[in-house]
């Protein structure tokens, strides 16, 4: 695997290709965004700015989304799969902050993960885009850290937010988690090392292998 050092080399070498980049989801405020992302599981972003439009223009705020028929929820946001489970649990979820929490989302991963259909990828999604707060969300960025050799193919969501928060800056966790889900937009993280073009990717390779002939 890559060093520490190496890692941020790395993951700033995809900064410098992708350029600035920032949150992809729609949404005008807080609440809005918390339900985009709790949508966006197992879905892209692009899916779920498809149907947010429509979702928020007939339920804005919590208040208007707790009241609303399960099943003209699911119609509307059918498209991003799961959309069952989905529309429950986001009714839920408006439910809870209109009720519960005054309208305010949360400012505390265990208070977000609290929430129907939040995770922790979730909470650390909002806290970051949203609260400015230092944390890194996995989903997305799993393939590329395990490709590009941070973490071992076996590690677990958890150890991958923990070894890029391990390495990084705090500040720089916001526009990291941006940049490698581009860059793992753009570039494949599939093909084999004779057919790879990325050349971050083939420096990469050759990092690790350097450096697993050390041990």
């Amino acid at each position: 695997m890559l060093k520490d050092d190496q890692i941020v080399w790395a993951i700033h070498q995809m900064e410098a290709d992708i350029g600035p980049v920032g949150p992809s989801l729609d949404s005008r405020t807080p609440f809005q965004y918390l339900i985009s992302v709790i949508l966006s599981a197992q879905a892209t972003d692009v899916s779920v700015n498809k149907v947010t439009p429509v979702l928020f223009e007939k339920y804005p705020e919590p208040k208007d989304l707790m009241a609303a028929d399960v099943a003209d929820v699911e119609a509307i946001i059918k498209s991003v799969g799961l959309f069952h489970n989905k529309a429950r649990n986001i009714i839920k979820t408006a439910r809870i902050v209109h009720e519960e929490l005054a309208d305010v989302v949360p400012t505390d991963r265990k208070g977000i993960m609290a929430l129907p259909g939040a995770g922790r990828k979730t909470a650390n999604v909002v806290l970051s885009d949203v609260f400015e707060q230092p944390t890194f969300a996995v989903e997305h960025v799993s393939a590329i850290s395990k490709r590009l050799h941070f973490v071992a193919q076996t590690a677990t969501p958890l150890q991958v937010e923990q070894k890029i928060v391990s390495v990084l800056a705090p500040a720089e966790l916001h526009q990291a988690h941006h940049t490698m889900i581009e860059y793992g937009r753009k570039y494949s993280m599939k093909l084999t090392p004779d057919k790879e073009v990325c050349q971050l990717i083939i420096d990469c390779d050759k990092l690790n292998e350097e450096n697993e002939a050390l041990i």
